[in-house]
């Protein structure tokens, strides 16, 4: 299908969801892929995998942008060639992305029971703020989301979820929060948004403005 969702947060971030519908053999059609690209894709052993890597690729051009323009340095993390920020994530049947002038980060994850039996890999400072009336699930993988986000913002890597990132108090009717990056000489702030889609939660951090 085509473009599911657009989320414009401030003038100068943009957020791009598709829902993948398609096929293999349709998302290929209509966008160009570099080698590098190619050989990626091919090396997936998972259909699933490979539309979601495909998709992300008809975003790019919705954006403006095409497979070539996009790179990733050593430690994985994705960089436009004009400079800037850029996030990608794909989860089942749908994928996201978020060009912004600012530093960003995005995930979207499927809502699943399995949250609750990993959360002690994830859950410290929040475990003071999680609210009996809300959706346990969705709480939870909003938090993962948030860690997520804020993880691919750090362009150094070493981060535990655990431990270096923590998340402020939210309830999901609030549909934003903060969260902080504390890792050696790093200590930043950022605004955190996220929401429901169908049975999927879309988290994307921003960059924390002192002007905003």
């Amino acid at each position: 299908m085509p473009l599911f969702k657009t989320i414009i947060p401030n003038n100068y971030t943009t957020v791009f969801v598709w829902k993948i519908d398609e096929s293999f053999d349709e998302l290929l059609k209509g966008i160009q892929l570099t080698s590098n690209s190619l050989k990626r894709l091919n090396a997936m052993k998972s259909e699933l995998h490979q539309r979601g890597f495909l998709s992300v690729r008809h975003l790019l051009k919705k954006a403006g942008y095409a497979d070539k323009d996009l790179y990733y340095n050593s430690n994985g993390k994705p960089h436009l060639k004009d400079g800037k920020h850029i996030s990608i994530s794909h989860s089942y049947h749908f994928s996201a992305i978020i060009i912004s002038n600012i530093e960003v980060g995005i995930d979207i994850e499927k809502n699943r029971e399995k949250i609750k039996i990993i959360q002690n890999k994830f859950v410290n400072f929040e475990r003071g703020f999680i609210y009996k009336d809300d959706d346990n699930i969705q709480q939870l993988t909003v938090i993962w989301g948030a860690k997520e986000s804020l993880y691919k913002i750090y362009p150094y890597g070493g981060l535990t979820f655990k431990n270096n990132i923590d998340i402020n108090s939210f309830k999901i009717k609030d549909k934003k929060t903060t969260g902080t990056i504390k890792f050696k000489d790093w200590n930043k702030k950022y605004a955190i948004h996220f929401q429901q889609l169908e049975d999927f939660t879309l988290v994307y951090a921003l960059e924390n403005l002192k002007n905003e």
